[in-house]
């Protein structure tokens, strides 16, 4: 990749960046701050920046109605909010232990877990999630010493890919995978982890898996390698921001606005075509003539302006499948809980579904800025790819709904006092086996007959802050 502070190269003419989510904003802020000599254009189709990331009002407080953290090992976020001077804000969630609902009852995770798979087998005996035979089953992965035929799977580049549930049932069996793995990365993208790209959707999985032919023993080595390295063993895993999400989203567009470039807001693109000096896109203003263009939109926009000067592209970009979600934020007094809130939230175990509640995240527990002693604030998912019965509630029903599959996992004896639903809809793209691949295939022939048009965003190289951070920055450097 690019080195995100190179300067040299062309540093003038215009590129148009269509989409004001974290990773249009990322690159609109990247070629300001480090290409002044660029003439930078915004559009965004919404009446507000940020995409998927928002805050609002919430009992009182600012609470999240989208992502509410990112990780911390990862550098892109955390040096993003340092340039912002952000840095000495960021929190990190009070509580780090979590618990999943499975075999009728909230069980604490057990330590030890990399993305759900266990390094530490007699925690996870303890645990009672896994059954003695799961254990045992799990505890096989220690004796291989032998790739399975075909090799070591999934390359960084997506060659050899396979899905999450394919690595890990083959590895550590069906139990571990379905009740500690699927439901924390399911939980990510609301997809289906048998069907979920290991190179994509977890590449510490991916790189453990080519590392050794024991997953737990690639694991326990990572995790070793990392805490040599780490000079403060009890450093973060998650930062977040104590007045939301969204304060990143609204400073890119104060300095970008203070830098003189236009955002224009409610102002879609709404077709792109190629110029005998680079591009033209159509909008609600008129045309605007650009030397090159960011894409940084869901995947059926991009698909759409693509139709013309890419359609081969435009069309693989079109097959890619969203999953639509509820967050329902609730605020519940804490004596009519029947369950201590001790933890950051639990998830919910393939093997274990409820009528409606996918996890459940404690918000007032999580994060110290929103504790409260009186009254508890939960953050509830809802929806899954292939199945929108949820999401076709009315906001009264789907509050209810949820509010029963409380009572059975936290024992909840009334009502929420104050309820907010937010609708993502078509908002995580699921990433299948050969994701990376075809992305890069993409980009290929993009450059072969859009040239000076990038995509970038969480429809092709991952989900989550930094992902589309790093996207932002790499998008820039390639139209600077």
């Amino acid at each position: 990749m690019t080195d995100p502070t190179d300067t040299t190269g062309p540093r003038s003419g215009r590129v148009v960046v269509i989409g004001a989510g974290i990773t249009g904003l990322t690159a609109a802020f990247t070629l300001a701050t480090r290409h002044p000599g660029i003439d930078v254009t915004v559009l965004e189709a919404a009446d507000r920046v940020g995409g998927k990331i928002l805050t609002t009002p919430f009992a009182g407080r600012p609470v999240d109605c989208g992502a509410d953290a990112f990780l911390a090992r990862v550098p892109e976020a955390r040096d993003l909010c340092a340039e912002l001077g952000l840095s000495d804000v960021l929190a990190s969630p009070a509580e780090r232990s979590a618990l999943v609902w499975t075999r009728g009852a909230l069980r604490r995770l057990p330590a030890g877990l990399v993305l759900g798979v266990p390094t530490d087998l007699d925690a996870l005996t303890s645990s009672g999630i896994v059954s003695p035979a799961g254990v045992e089953r799990a505890r096989l992965d220690l004796d291989v010493t032998e790739w399975p035929e075909g090799g070591p799977p999934a390359d960084p580049d997506g060659r050899g890919d396979m899905s999450v549930g394919e690595l890990v049932r083959g590895r550590l069996g069906d139990e571990v995978f379905e009740r500690l793995v699927a439901p924390l990365l399911s939980g990510v993208n609301a997809g289906d982890a048998d069907q979920l790209s290991v190179a994509a959707g977890a590449g510490q999985l991916a790189g453990a898996a080519r590392a050794n032919p024991s997953l737990i023993t690639a694991l326990r080595a990572q995790a070793k390698a990392a805490r040599d390295a780490q000079a403060d063993p009890d450093a973060p895993v998650f930062y977040g921001l104590p007045v939301g999400t969204q304060t990143l989203t609204d400073l890119l567009l104060s300095r970008l606005t203070a830098a003189g470039v236009p955002v224009h807001l409610r102002c879609p693109a709404t077709a792109l075509v190629r110029t005998a000096g680079g591009w033209s896109v159509t909008t609600p203003l008129g045309t605007i003539v650009a030397d090159r263009v960011i894409l940084a939109t869901p995947g059926p926009v991009a698909s759409r302006l693509l139709a013309g000067p890419a359609p081969t592209v435009s069309s693989h970009i079109a097959e890619l499948d969203y999953a639509s979600v509820a967050m329902v934020t609730l605020a519940v007094r804490r004596t009519a809980l029947g369950h201590p809130i001790d933890a950051s939230g639990f998830l919910v175990a393939k093997t274990d579904h409820l009528p409606t509640l996918t996890a459940c995240s404690w918000a007032s527990t999580k994060w110290a800025h929103l504790a409260d002693p009186d009254v508890a604030i939960l953050r509830v998912s809802a929806g899954r790819f292939g199945d929108t019965a949820a999401l076709e509630l009315s906001d009264g029903d789907l509050v209810a709904a949820l509010t029963a599959d409380l009572a059975t996992t936290m024992g909840l004896t009334e009502a929420p006092i104050e309820a907010r639903v937010t609708r993502w809809v078509d908002a995580l793209p699921q990433f299948l086996p050969g994701h990376l691949g075809r992305v890069r295939t993409w980009r290929a022939e993009l450059a072969e007959c859009a040239p000076g048009v990038t995509v970038a965003g969480a429809a092709y190289d991952g989900l989550g802050l930094p992902a589309c951070i790093r996207q932002g920055r790499q998008a820039a450097l390639d139209a600077a």
